[in-house]
């Protein structure tokens, strides 16, 4: 029996409105147990093996759902294949890497209370380097997440800033937002539909990898929930998450569909409380900053189809 692809203008007016926000609401929350099982995970194996193998198992699979969601034309997303290799390097691989390395020192929550500024770091970069306008509200809004990562950042103490600095591991994940936003601002640039866009650059992530996997080597996790996790990374943030945001997306656009991110930290918490994680007050007073100025610097985007709200979540 041959399989018929689906159409995705036919699929996203299949389904009622509740449904769709039913799907941004599930790609955040596999996106969130991201943070938790990236954690867990790499407490088993290094950062590099799990990137590697995150993508080694997830490229395959992210090609088949590209085909039958999105029918696209793979000659024209050959065409920018630089485009996609600089995508790779950033976002896939680079971001990825940071991430699964900063969680390891800094936690899953802090990690997530942090990665949660990325919309008001994009819509920042826009303004700097693409010269789009901020609304007055999106300043207010953008202040208020950096105090709030601030707050997350030295406890509630600035003091301890200046005295000790930063910790490693909050220095790897600022450095997976600086990644992410830099990768959200040329996914501009792309024409390649979303899905297929990951696909491809899943490819380049893997093949770019194989000379640091040549020196590295890599390993697989040891313990069952070690496997679970890696699974449930290769299957839900990789795969299902994509494909549940960018149906959202398209059918309710991407400003609305990005006030949803807030829910990212949200989730992050409820689970990782769920595995046993303490919750500190400066983290919950950070956490709320952080959202409700990135509740103000998205509620004011009224941009088209924008890839940077939509890497926003990877």
């Amino acid at each position: 029996m041959r399989l018929r692809p689906i159409e995705p203008s036919a699929y996203a007016g299949a389904v009622s409105r509740g449904t769709i926000y039913l799907f941004l609401t599930l790609a955040n929350l596999f996106w969130a147990g991201n943070y938790v099982f990236g954690e867990l995970v790499t407490a088993e194996i290094s950062p590099v093996s799990l990137t590697f193998l995150r993508w080694v198992f997830a490229f395959v699979p992210l090609i088949g759902l590209a085909w039958l969601v999105e029918r696209p034309d793979w000659r024209a997303a050959a065409r920018e294949w630089k485009l996609h290799l600089v995508q790779s390097v950033l976002g896939l691989t680079g971001y990825t890497l940071l991430l699964y390395a900063g969680l390891g020192l800094t936690g899953a929550v802090t990690a997530s209370v942090i990665s949660a500024i990325n919309p008001a770091t994009i819509a920042l970069a826009a303004a700097i380097f693409l010269h789009e306008r901020l609304r007055p509200v999106q300043v207010v809004g953008i202040a208020v997440a950096f105090v709030g990562v601030t707050i997350v950042l030295t406890g509630g103490d600035v003091r301890r800033l200046l005295d000790q600095g930063f910790g490693a591991g909050d220095l790897l994940i600022i450095g997976a937002v600086l990644a992410w936003t830099v990768y959200s601002l040329i996914a501009r640039r792309l024409r390649t539909p979303p899905i297929t866009a990951t696909a491809v650059q899943a490819v380049f992530a893997v093949v770019t990898m194989l000379p640091l996997i040549a020196v590295t080597g890599v390993s697989l996790p040891s313990s069952p929930t070690g496997v679970l996790g890696l699974v449930y990374i290769v299957v839900f943030p990789s795969m299902a998450g994509y494909a549940l945001w960018n149906i959202g997306a398209s059918k309710v656009g991407p400003s609305r569909a990005g006030i949803f991110l807030n829910l990212l930290p949200v989730f992050t918490v409820l689970i990782a409380l769920a595995f046993g994680s303490t919750l500190e007050l400066p983290v919950v007073v950070g956490g709320v900053l952080v959202l409700a100025g990135v509740y103000l610097t998205l509620h004011q985007r009224r941009l088209g189809a924008s890839p940077a709200l939509d890497a926003s979540a990877g």
